[in-house]
Order: C-alpha cells, then structure tokens, then sequence
C-alpha cells in the first residue's frame, strides 16, 4: 500500500506503521488521541473494518460474522437471520385519527444529499414524509411564504391533529417573510412562532427542519430551501439531510443551536393579534419602503443584549466588589453605549439624574432611550438651546448649557446619578469645572475613543488608569453589532530595526524619513490597494499616518496617481475638516490621510477601507484607528483594512495588536496564526501575506520563549518587589510569572529585595500558582488571614476552619504528609517570602474579579460566579478530609455525604483542541438560566446517583454545578467557575 504526500486522519496500526517505514521521502506526523475523542476516532475505525468485512463476506455468513463482533464486545444479544428490520410500530385506526403510513423515500438512518434534481426525490415531497412520521417539529428559516406554507400545510395539520407540536424561528430580512404565512402557522396551526425583528442585518441564514421521533429515528434537513415554493419544488437547492443514528454529533449540535436560538431573547413570540402591527412595519423597514420606521416607545421591556449584561455585571463589581463609584466604559460607537446607561440608571432605583452631553441631537436621542428603557414617555427634561428644565430632577443638558447658567444654582449633590456621554471631552475646561463642583453617588462616564487626539488618556487623567467595562472588539463582531472586516497584513519592504526606539514607540522623525525618502512603499500601497479592493474609485478610505508631512506626501503622491485624495491633522480648520469629510461621503475624494485623529472630528460611518501606514504599538490605538470603519451601514458589506507592515525591531509588540484584533491570549495566538485565523467572528478574514506570517510567528514566538533569565532582567529593570507594578511595566501576564517558576524566585533571581527563603520552600513556591484564581472577596480575606496570623487551626472560627481546610487541600491535594490541618498552616507560616507572595495574589485575584459573588446559605463557604479548584471545591464540601485526600478518583461528580451535595464538574469542551464536533455538544449551557447535562453513561434513572438527581429537592439534598471551559490552562489544571444551584427540570 501507498501513502501519498497529504492529510490523513487514521487510526495507527501496525500495518500502518510498517507502511508509513516505506514512504522514504515523506515524514509522518503522529499524534495521540485525546481520551475524549477516542471512543469516536476507534469507532470510526472499526466501522470501516467491519462494513469492508461484511462487504467481502458470502451473503450467507454476513449475520454470523455481525454475531461474532457483537460477542468479542461482550453484547448478550445476536442478529436473528435474514437480517431484518423493523420498520414501524402501528397503532389500531380509530375513527377521526390519522393513521401512520407514510414513510420518506430516503432511508431514516442513512444520510442523503437532495437537491430537486430528476430521478429522486423533491425536497417538498420529502418534507411531507416526514412530517407524516414525526412527533416533534422545529422548522429554522429566514423567511417563511404562503407559497411554500400551503405545499406542507395539510401535513402540518396532521402533525397538530395527532399531539405533535411545531416550532419555528424566523426574521423579517429582507422584508421576505410574509405576514399571512406567520399568522396561519400560529392561528390556524396552533403552533409556536419566534421572530427577529432585526432589519438591517440578520444572523439567521439557516435553513434547516428537524424531525423528531420518539423511537430515535430523528431526522434533519439543512440547507438552502427557505419556506417557499421555489425552493421545495423546482429551484436549484441542496438539502444536506441528516440521521440521528449515523450522524450523532451533528444531531446533538443541531439540538442544541435550535435550543440556544429558541431561548435567544433577539427572537421574540409572535402573537398575530398583539404584534401584526409590529411585524408589518418591521417587514416594510426591510425593503427599504419610504417613511417606514418604528416607534421608540415600545412598551415592551427593553432587556440587555448579551455583551451590555457583561458590562452592567462589570459595573456592580466595581460598586460592590471595589467601592469604586467613577467609572469608565468604553464600547465602540453603534453598540448601545446610551442603553446601557440607562438600564444601569433603572437598577440603581428612583434617583435625581444629570445626563451630559454636548449636541441637543444626542440629548434627545438620549433621552428617547431612557423613556424607553424606563416606559415613561413623559421621563426628562432638556436643558440645552432655548429648552430649560422646570423640575431640575431627570435633566438632559448641554455642557454649554450647563456652564452659561444653572447648574452653580445647585447643591453639589443634588443629581445622584451623572452620566457623561463622549466622556473623552472630559479634558476640556467646561467639564472640568463642572466635575470639580458635582459630587454625585454615582458618575458613569461613556466613550469610544478614551485616548484623544491631543494624547491625553482620560482613563489615566480622571479615572486612576481604570476602565470599569470594555466591550472588546471579538464580542462586538460576535453579536453582529459591527460591521465585518477583513484584514489584510502587506510585507511593505520597508527596515525599521534601525530606527531609534524610545518609551515604547519608533522615533517620529526617523520614521517620517523612512516612509517619505524614496516612492518605493507608496507603490506597494498601490498594488495593494488595486489587488485587495474590487473598485478603488468608488471606494471611501482612511489613511493613518506618522506625521502630518508624512500624510501630505501620501495625499500628494495618491493624486499622481490618479486617485483623489486629501490629508487632514488635528491643525487642519474646522470647515476644512469638515469639507473633507463631505467630500469623501460624496466620493470626489477617496481617500484622506489623517494623524492621530480618532475621534468624532473623523466621524464617517461610510468609510470601507483603512489604510494603516504607520508601525502603532499602542494596541488602544490600533483597535481606535480599526473603530473608525466598523460603523454598520445598509451599503457596506465588509471593512477592508490594508496594513503596511515592515520589518520591525525586536522591541515591537506584534502579540498586542493582534490579541486587540482578535481576542485570543498570546499563547493561543502563534497556533492561530499559523492556521490562518480559524476562529474569528462570522463575515471576518485575517490573511498575512507569507513575509508578513513569518514575522509575526517569529516575534510572538520569541515573547513567549523569554527564559527566567531574561524574566529576570525584565524584572530588575522594573525594580519594584510588587507583582502588580511587574505586569503592568513589563505588559507580562500571570503565566510569564508562574510557568516554571514563581515571583519569589524571580525577584531573587533579578537580585531584589525579598523575604528569606524557609525549609523546604520549593515545592510550596510551585503550589501558589494553584491560587492565582480567588477572585470573591470573602475568601481573599479568610486566606489573608490564615497567612498572616498565628492562630492555631482549633481556635479559629467554624468558617475559617472551612476556609483553612480550602487552602490546606490547594497547597496539599494529598494531604502533605501532615497528620493535622494545624501543622500544614504552621508549616506554611514558617515561609515568609510565600506568604507574602500568597497576600499579593491574593489582592491581585481580587482585582481581577469578574463577577459579583453571592454566598450560598448554610455552613459551605461557596459563593456563586467565583473561581474554584477541584481540591479546594472538595474540600469545601467536606468529601476532602484527613481521611480521604482530594486526589480521590473523581470523574466529573462528587457525591459530598458531609453536606448532601452533588457537585457536578463539568468542562464545556472535553478535548484540548479547539473545536472537537464529537464532544462539543454535550454540556452547554441554554440561556443564563437553564443547562443541558450530560450523566455518566454508567448513571441510570434507577441508580442511586440518578435517583438523587431525579428527587434531590424532594430529599433536600443539593446540586451545584461547577464549570470550566477545558480540563487545562497554560498552568495545569484549570479552576472551575460555580454557576450555582440547581435544580431538575427534565431528562431523557
């Protein structure tokens, strides 16, 4: 047997292997299987084993073969000759019933691809066979018509007569979907209707069916064929279908994203008689008719979208976790900066509120959103031009209103809210001096764009360098809140390792004579442009410069081109600006050149292309020069970012913009560029030219080889004993400190101040890297505690001494030898330098905390939405003790008999690669409040163990469910996340 050069994706054999010696020129790659993709990648072995087997097999031994396999697998039951099938189970017919006969021409447990093409079946026919046979049907689509209803409506109604139910999410895209169709499937079919009234973008392109049969002979179609006549009958569409027996995990993923859509607060209940009103001007908006829109005041409640719910969460934890009550959040124009405001304002309760801005367009905008959010059409009043407030006690102003006359009429505290929109005018004196004077509970402060054009940081200026909640870019692109982009990074042959390097940043001067000397880059622009852009005359660019001279020589050389172009600067005059603008909206021009302008003064939703011409460093300035094209508008399909890259120094961090452009830690990030990007958000590309790869693979490679050595002069140079001054100055992450070493070790490698090492410090040095996770506040202080005093473990309080029993199990899963909890804390105590490493991971986990913690009730010292690992959530539930260690054999539940608590681990991807179809879909979570689980394949409804799960509140024992998003992180076993309490709902 011959091997050709190639991808393969075999199971090794011995013959396998023998063959592979023979391939002299080609190198294999082999690999183990992970234990949770082994059962499938066996499986699919031995199924092509056995089907070649019985294919070569007399017809006459093929049942006896079948036989023997399933005894060698110690199955008790054998094929009867023939072999035969069971094809249905029938009831007797009663008069008025439906009787079951009809059946799908494509086998149920095979797949089959259709495609309306002559000589099999029509798609429209099929689905008529199959709803005939179903108990259950989901139905996903963006667009359902009469036309294509009425083909399948006498089965549907077949489907209902018989008890079945039908479910079916939709959209208004494209204004396709008609309203008759929608009210007969729920009036006249009785069945469920969910819409997404999204009109200028939809996030449902599926088309898919799903049959369910109680007798696990489940079927699914996905493809092409919306509810229409064209596609059932006589178009050109490709149906891929699906069987639950053949195709297990796609079924599973199949359910579960039909699941997670049905309970996605963006489709909503359609009911024809409350929403026709509503779906009919939504329908119009999306064709595009004259006049249509949709009234503001909806009455219904406005709720948050997954991404603001983050950053309200990220705003109680800065209130209550850190007394913090001048907060920042940062958020990227067009992703509802305004909303959030004002459902934080809605939760904080009945108070005084002062909302600034400085446009009387935006302020009525504002406020429209808070009546909305809040249902008050007659909430706030305007203080801006000749509009002046009466009650003074929900007020929407004008800075310029507010600094002529009012607010010095007022007691500082009199608004007990002030939220400041486009808060990166806070460095004007206008604000300043109103700010000085207000003292609010609380100041929310909104912007896209913290790091003006004038270089001040208004993070750094007025908020102590903190920014309370940013919505990060990958999770923007993810809720298709923004507009797509694709990503181009261009070798430009350009030499920068000369040029002088000073406080994080490339020599301004130096660079403007590298990109204005010769005309050499600017033809790569050129090229570029005319390979990456379909149309550059109809195309609306900016261009982000080193210099203003810099960006005229671009402008100027662009013209010689051919290509209109002009160059803008923060000392451009307004009306200059200003006309600039308009002449690129109305493409006389089409590119202009700009320097540090980030924010509204090149305000442009139309924009289309970026030109990135200068080496930025600053990740916070590349992600703002990326913000500028992202705006969503109906005519643009895609941003094209074009990005001149040349050969940098070794001091350029390649690792920071690309962790800003796409989300992933540095250390998932040389994989991902290697791959190519596999992984970005829908309608997004990352393409590195092969120049361009290579160096970026060999500058984030070197990042992550720095040896302790090199760790160590980082850290002298910093020259601060805190961990929390290291990351900052040195932008090292936690897993740089602690792979392969620990803080304590690198300040005395770097030859700073610290503590005396005690006996036997190494192994617990390792151990504090098992610590880095506690992020809720009562625990940082317990353990604090326990480093810090001399307390015998006897004397302390029952709490502590569950807090004691946590902390003794982390730094010692099989109990260290120690015959009682009190010598392992004396040990413990006799290391200084680890215990002052432990106060400042401590106070960093802290700081680091994500959520806000809610104790459960009882005697456990657990707290939902904080971090756990396995020995310390063991040990808090008293399975860990003194005789039993927390090394126990546990898979994934643990039976704690000391509290009657069930505590079910669980990782969300069960493999270590990236994406594993076969064990993705097992544990998922729903929505926020409801989980799909898993059982053990050993765990039966009737065992012990599914009868406590069954009845547990009945028996008032507890269930919590921890989770984890895999086994492992950069530094071992990764800790769980306690989602809380939980309680059965259903199973099969």
């Amino acid at each position: 047997m011959t091997f050709p050069e190639g991808l393969y994706e075999s199971v090794v054999t011995d013959q396998l292997l023998a063959g592979l010696g023979t391939e002299g020129a080609l190198t294999p790659e082999l690999r183990d299987v992970e234990a949770a993709e082994a059962p499938a990648a066996l499986a699919g072995y031995l199924s092509d084993v056995v089907r070649d087997a019985l294919l070569r097999a007399p017809d006459a031994e093929r049942v006896e073969l079948a036989n023997s396999v399933l005894a060698a697998l110690g199955r008790s039951d054998t094929v009867l000759p023939g072999p035969r099938q069971l094809l249905a189970l029938r009831r007797p017919v009663a008069p008025g019933v439906w009787a079951l006969t009809s059946r799908p021409q494509t086998p149920l447990s095979q797949p089959a691809l259709l495609t309306n093409a002559r000589g099999e079946p029509s798609m429209g026919t099929e689905l008529t066979a199959e709803l005939d046979s179903a108990d259950d049907v989901d139905l996903l689509c963006a667009f359902v018509k009469w036309s294509g209803l009425r083909l399948v409506e006498p089965a549907l109604q077949r489907l209902v007569q018989r008890g079945g139910r039908l479910r079916v999410v939709t959209t208004t895209y494209i204004g396709a979907t008609e309203r008759e169709a929608l009210d007969r499937l729920v009036q006249g079919l009785g069945s469920e209707v969910r819409i997404s009234y999204a009109t200028t973008s939809t996030r449902l392109h599926a088309k898919a069916w799903l049959f369910e049969r109680r007798s696990g002979f489940s079927t699914a179609y996905i493809g092409s064929s919306n509810l229409s006549r064209a596609a059932l009958l006589d178009g050109l569409e490709w149906n891929v279908r699906l069987a639950a027996g053949s195709t297990p995990e796609l079924f599973s993923k199949f359910r579960a994203t039909f699941e997670s859509y049905w309970a996605d607060d963006a489709f909503e209940s359609y009911d024809p008689v409350r929403d026709r009103d509503r779906l009919d001007d939504a329908l119009l908006a999306a064709r595009g008719a004259p006049g249509s829109s949709t009234t503001l005041l909806s009455g219904l409640e406005v709720r948050p979208y997954p991404h603001q719910a983050e950053i309200l969460e990220r705003l109680d934890v800065e209130r209550v976790v850190h007394d913090r009550h001048r907060n920042l959040v940062v958020a990227a124009t067009g992703t509802g900066k305004t909303v959030i405001a004002a459902l934080d304002y809605r939760r904080l309760g009945e108070k005084s509120l002062l909302f600034i801005a400085h446009r009387r367009e935006i302020l009525e905008q504002s406020r429209a959103v808070y009546r909305n959010v809040l249902g008050d059409g007659s909430f706030g009043e305007l203080y801006v031009g000749g509009a002046r407030p009466e009650r003074w006690r929900h007020v929407f102003a004008s800075i310029q209103s507010l600094s002529a006359y009012g607010v010095e009429q007022l007691p500082p505290e009199h608004f007990d809210v002030v939220v400041l929109d486009e808060s990166h005018h806070m460095e004007a004196s206008t604000y300043r001096s109103l700010l000085a004077r207000l003292r609010p509970q609380e100041l929310l402060a909104l912007t896209a764009t913290p790091e003006r054009a004038d270089g001040v940081d208004i993070a750094e200026e007025f908020f102590d360098g903190h920014v309370a909640a940013e919505l990060r870019l990958w999770d923007a692109l993810a809720a298709d809140l923004l507009c797509p982009f694709h990503y181009f990074g261009v070798a430009d042959g350009t030499d920068l390792s000369s040029v002088t390097w000073r406080q994080g940043e490339y020599d301004v001067a130096m660079l403007e004579q590298v990109y204005t000397g010769d005309d050499a880059r600017v033809r790569v622009v050129l090229r570029a442009l005319a390979d990456k852009v379909v149309d550059v005359a109809s195309m609306r660019a900016l261009g982000f410069c080193v210099s203003k001279s810099h960006a005229a020589f671009m402008a100027d050389r662009f013209r010689r081109a051919g290509i209109p172009a002009l160059s803008v600067d923060a000392d451009t005059p307004s009306d200059q600006r200003c006309e600039a603008l308009q002449a690129l909206r109305e493409r006389r021009v089409n590119v202009l050149f700009a320097v540090d302008l980030f924010n509204e003064g090149l305000d442009l939703p139309d924009v289309d292309t970026l030109l990135l011409l200068r080496p930025t460093a600053s990740s916070t300035v590349f992600l703002q020069q990326l913000g500028r094209g992202l705006r969503r508008t109906r005519d643009k399909a895609v941003l094209s970012v074009l990005d001149f890259i040349g050969q940098q120094r070794r001091e350029f961090r390649f690792d920071r913009r690309y962790t800003a452009l796409t989300g992933l830690t540095r250390h998932v990030l040389a994989d991902q560029v290697s791959q190519g990007f596999p992984y970005l958000p829908p309608g997004c590309q990352v393409l590195l030219d092969q120049v361009t790869q290579d160096q970026v693979l060999t500058s984030l490679r070197a990042r992550l080889r720095l040896t302790r050595r090199q760790r160590a002069a980082d850290a002298a140079t910093v020259g601060s004993v805190e961990l929390r001054s290291y990351l900052q100055v040195a932008s090292a992450d936690l897993p740089d400190v602690y792979k392969g070493g620990s803080w304590t070790g690198l300040l005395r490698a770097a030859g700073l101040p610290c503590l005396e090492p005690g006996p036997a410090e190494g192994p617990l040095l390792a151990r504090v890297a098992a610590l880095l996770h506690v992020d809720d506040q009562e625990r940082v202080d317990a353990y604090t505690r326990l480093v810090s005093s001399e307390h015998r473990y006897e004397d302390l309080p029952p709490r502590d001494q569950r807090y004691a029993r946590m902390l003794f199990f982390t730094l010692w899963p099989d109990k260290g030898g120690f015959p009682s909890y009190d010598d392992g804390l004396r040990h413990l105590r006799a290391h200084p330098a680890v215990c002052e490493e432990l106060r400042q991971v401590f106070a960093l986990g802290l700081e680091r905390a994500a959520h806000v913690p809610v104790r459960l009730p009882g005697e456990v010292t657990l707290a939902t939405h904080a971090r756990y690992r396995r020995e310390e959530l063991l040990a808090a539930l008293d399975w860990a003790s003194l005789e039993r260690s927390a090394r126990g054999n546990i898979t994934g539940v643990a039976w704690a008999e000391a509290t009657q608590t069930d505590a079910l681990m669980v990782n969300l991807r069960k493999s270590e690669r990236a994406f594993s179809p076969t064990t993705m879909y097992r544990d998922y979570a729903l929505t926020d409040r409801l989980f799909h689980w898993e059982s053990q394949n050993a765990t039966s409804t009737s065992s012990p163990a599914g009868q406590r799960y069954l009845h547990h509140e009945e028996r008032g024992s507890s269930v919590l469910l921890f989770v984890r998003d895999t086994p492992t992180d950069e530094l071992g076993a990764a800790p769980f996340l306690l989602l809380g309490p939980v309680r059965y709902v259903e199973h099969r």
